[in-house]
């Protein structure tokens, strides 16, 4: 078989079709799972687990769009639908994808964008000039509840030892 009949076989069997729009849903579903997932706080190896299944689910997809082709009669076998009676459905679907793929560039950009110009605007300072610590405590000062006000320190105390201050 030679390299272009493989590529015009690939065309007419839809599997480019079918590559294009598994890469945009399983993308799709990766953002949704990355964002919603802690939301509801589901462990974070699901969303690995959902990643390997999209990776895993691509060359079956593929597979399957090789092999089976979608009639109005059903799902049939490549082998047994007539060349001949594929009809066009014309260009539309690429200037689909190229839009949704322009939108897509420009809410990315968008985001970046308006995400380091609010970091900015908020401090006067770009957004990473302050770093946070790793781990960090606040401590908020022990109030002297008891009657008997000659023990106040004793409140003090307590702060001054959690801060590790020495006196």
């Amino acid at each position: 078989m030679k390299i272009d009949n493989f590529f015009s076989e690939l065309k007419r069997r839809n599997v480019y079709k079918v590559a294009v729009a598994y890469a945009v849903v399983a993308w799709l579903l990766i953002q949704v799972a990355t964002q919603v997932f802690p939301f509801f706080e589901i462990p974070n190896w699901t969303v690995r687990l959902v990643v390997l299944a999209v990776i895993a689910g691509f060359p079956i997809a593929l597979i399957i769009a090789w092999a089976f082709e979608l009639t109005p009669e059903g799902v049939k076998r490549t082998e047994d639908v007539d060349v001949a009676e594929k009809r066009s459905r014309g260009g539309a679907w690429i200037y689909i994808v190229i839009a949704g793929a322009v939108l897509s560039i420009g809410l990315f950009v968008l985001g970046r964008y308006t995400a380091s110009r609010s970091g900015s605007a908020e401090t006067g300072r770009p957004a990473a000039a302050q770093p946070v610590p790793a781990k960090s405590i606040a401590i908020l000062p022990f109030e002297n509840l008891s009657d008997d006000k000659a023990n106040a320190y004793f409140a003090e105390g307590v702060k001054d030892e959690i801060l590790g201050e020495k006196l």
